[in-house]
Parts: structure tokens; sequence; C-alpha cells
């Protein structure tokens, strides 16, 4: 009788461990997912960008150092996605979003580039992407909380690390697109 108990004690850990790794492979697939998505929407915007540097180059005076400035930030977060490196990716992101807003910005001292049906649907559709980032950087940190979470606590910390499930990095943003928009400096 001692034997049969200590058996089902045996078979119900046995199934409780087993429970435990399928959790923590879910939620190592919930985070590749969201980056997956995020990777997704990334290589979208890679793709607009240098139609929307076209259209402004069209207009000859336009602002060049502006151009460059957003070639090289979009040319830094290809280079971290395509390593799938969060930290480098997190401060390009933050130098393309600030390109990109210095390049609306100055584009506004252009009427007839704002009138430009082109540009006015690159500009929607880039902005509509960055929106779509913006959520999916949400859900990207929410799933690697939730996992950095899960494989700290106990029990399910010691199949984690029989396993090797680790840690993943938060994508984080520079303290300068934390800050505010200086917008006397964008128009000046």
């Amino acid at each position: 009788m001692i034997s049969l108990i200590a058996l089902g004690i045996l078979v119900a850990a046995m199934f409780y461990c087993i429970g435990l790794y399928n959790h923590l492979v879910g939620i190592k697939h919930a985070v590749a997912k969201a980056w997956a998505n995020i990777d997704v929407l990334l290589k979208q915007r890679h793709d607009e960008l240098p139609k929307l540097v076209e259209v402004c180059k069209q207009y000859k005076q336009f602002e060049q150092e502006t151009l460059q400035k957003v070639i090289a930030a979009r040319a830094q977060v290809h280079a971290a996605r395509e390593h799938q490196n969060v930290a480098a990716l997190g401060q390009a992101e933050g130098a393309l979003r600030a390109g990109l807003g210095n390049l609306f910005a100055v584009a506004e001292a252009y009427p007839e580039l704002r009138t430009n049906e082109n540009f006015m649907q690159l500009q929607n559709r880039i902005t509509a992407l960055e929106n779509g980032i913006a959520d999916r950087r949400e859900l990207y940190n929410d799933s690697v909380n939730i996992n950095n979470v899960q494989i700290e606590v106990f029990p399910a910390s010691i199949i984690a690390k029989l396993f090797n499930f680790g840690e993943k990095p938060l994508l984080e943003f520079s303290t300068g697109e934390k800050s505010d928009v200086d917008m006397k400096q964008l128009f000046d």
C-alpha cells in the first residue's frame, strides 16, 4: 500500500514537472512570436522609408542632413533587427524615430511637399507602422516579463535551470526617446 502511495506521488510529481516544462516552452514561444510580430512591422517600415526619402529628394532644397540621418538610422535598425539585438534595436529605434520626427517637421516648411499625394500616403503609412510597432513592443515586453518571472519562481526555476530556459531582454528605449520633444527646436 505504501509503495502504491509513493508511486502515485512520484507519478503526480512527474506530471507536474512535465506541465511546468510545457508551460515554460509555451512562454518561450510567445516571446519568439512577439519578436516576430515586431520584426514584420520593422521590415515593412524599412521598405517604406526609401520611398519617403526619394519623394523628399525630389524637392532639391529639402534638407539633405535630415534625410541622411533617417537613412543612417534606418541602417542601424536593420542591422539590429537582423542580429536580433534587442538592446541595439532600442537605441536605433530612438534615433530613427527622432529622424522621422525631424523629417516630418521640416516637411512642414515645404507646402508643395505636404500636398504631394505620395508623400502624404507614405507619411500616413509610416505613422501607422510606428503605432503598430509601439503596440507590438508593449506585447513583446509583456511576454518577456512573463518569461523572466516564470523562470525565477519556484519550482519552475528548477525546470528552467535544468532545461536552459534563459532570461530575455526587454526592448528598452533611449533616454532621448522617453523625454519630451522640444517643439521649438524642430521648427527653428
